[in-house]
């Protein structure tokens, strides 16, 4: 018995001792049991390591944009990886709902990397950039942020079509998907140049169109180029662009018509010539057409015309008249004055009367196929941004904003609604 317990108690003794020994080198202390918690195995104390880690440490520098965690970054040009002290090897770009890898492309010197297109609004995305020295030590860093939301952001819609023919009429308008309070920060930049050298200054109707036009009609055979520089721009408090877009567009030939109300007839004159007089019905005594330089802005080769959506209803709430496919028409104004063909009036009327409630009527046939008609002839030979002008009716000029129609507008006054002056 005695010898038993005695056994036991060598044993945990011994264990006893074990144990310290266990726990003194978990602890990393020496065997002298002083204090000196931070040495390391190899006697080294851990900021001697720290500091022998460092200067094994890459020497590049990798810089991700936007910063880490930004919530509002705009989706075009906001977004680059850069590395100083190196060169980039690897750069991946994620969102980070989907997992949908982001394009993007390495520059030729391996100092830049950016997306290949846009990005899209209120997406988050992640970043893992990997870069190496020129010992070949690698460095990586990884971020996220989140693109701006649509509440957050504005853009402009604008007109005409990149890479369009129009007329020596048409000009550059952007309408602004929200108001925009900082006018002269967004106009700044937004550039609109011709080859022509012609001089192009911008008008604001109302917070949310700019339009840009010259002094004169553009001049025939050039070309107009719009840059949109807006992304980041803040058009108005926390509320900021996400366009970076180039477009261009071409001037064809100039044709200006002019319709004599009085007289009951239009002049098309081509880059200057007379190119043929037709006979037409204006706006009735009670509804006379509008005087003033219009723009063609829309072409159908056939449409719908209900009185009731331009207010010419009768007693009952009903449209005076609903014609359900009125042939070769052309838009000159947003509240609904076309020049068109007419079908239904009787061919006398055309160059005697007028007849109609504020558009210019061309003789014309049903179904819009005979290619003889003065209605099919002039839809034919014109093309978005002509200039229509109206002279001598019985009613006021067309409000500038009324249709692409600044041209009412004189230069001067022009001008002045410009935000950053001429």
């Amino acid at each position: 018995m005695t010898d038993g317990k005695r056994r036991k108690g060598l044993v945990a003794a011994a264990a006893a001792v074990l144990c310290g020994v266990l726990t003194l080198s978990a602890c990393g202390g020496d065997d002298k049991g002083g204090s000196d918690g931070d040495k390391n195995d190899g006697g080294k104390s851990q900021s001697q390591v720290d500091e022998a880690a460092a200067k094994d440490a890459s020497q590049a520098h990798i810089k991700i944009s936007p910063k880490a965690g930004a919530n509002n970054a705009g989706i075009n040009s906001d977004t680059k990886v850069t590395v100083s002290g190196g060169t980039l090897k690897d750069v991946t770009m994620t969102a980070a709902a989907t997992g949908t890898t982001v394009p993007g492309t390495i520059s030729a010197d391996k100092k830049s990397w950016k997306p290949n297109g846009q990005l899209e609004r209120s997406t988050q995305y992640k970043i893992t950039a990997t870069a190496v020295d020129s010992d070949g030590r690698k460095a990586t860093e990884n971020s996220s942020f989140t693109t701006v939301s649509p509440a957050n952001s504005f853009i402009g819609n604008f007109t005409p079509e990149s890479g369009s023919t129009v007329g020596v009429g048409m000009p550059v308008s952007i309408n602004f998907d929200k108001a925009i309070s900082d006018k002269k920060a967004v106009q700044s930049h937004i550039t609109v140049n011709s080859s022509s050298g012609q001089q192009v200054v911008g008008h604001w109707f109302g917070s949310q169109r700019l339009d840009f036009r010259p002094k004169e009609y553009w001049k025939a055979n050039s070309t107009v180029t719009l840059k949109l520089d807006l992304d980041g721009v803040e058009g108005s408090p926390g509320v900021k662009g996400v366009q970076e877009k180039t477009v261009s567009f071409k001037i064809g030939r100039s044709q200006v018509s002019t319709v004599d109300a009085e007289a009951k007839t239009m002049k098309v004159v081509r880059d200057g010539k007379l190119l043929k007089t037709i006979k037409i019905s204006a706006g009735s005594p009670q509804n006379t057409t509008y005087n003033g330089q219009m723009v063609i802005s829309e072409k159908f080769k056939e449409t719908r015309m209900n009185g009731a959506t331009v207010g010419f209803t009768d007693s009952d709430g009903k449209g005076e008249y609903d014609i359900k496919d009125v042939p070769h028409a052309m838009r000159l104004t947003t509240s609904g004055t076309f020049i068109h063909g007419n079908y239904w009036g009787a061919k006398s009327i055309f160059g005697s009367v007028n007849t109609s409630h504020g558009c210019v009527g061309l003789s014309d046939t049903k179904g819009a196929n005979d290619p003889g008609t003065d209605g099919s002839w002039f839809y034919n030979q014109s093309q978005i941004g002509d200039v229509v002008i109206v002279k001598n009716s019985h009613d006021r000029t067309v409000s500038p904003d009324n249709g692409l129609n600044g041209w009412n507008m004189s230069w001067s006054q022009w001008v002045a609604g410009s935000a950053t002056g001429a």
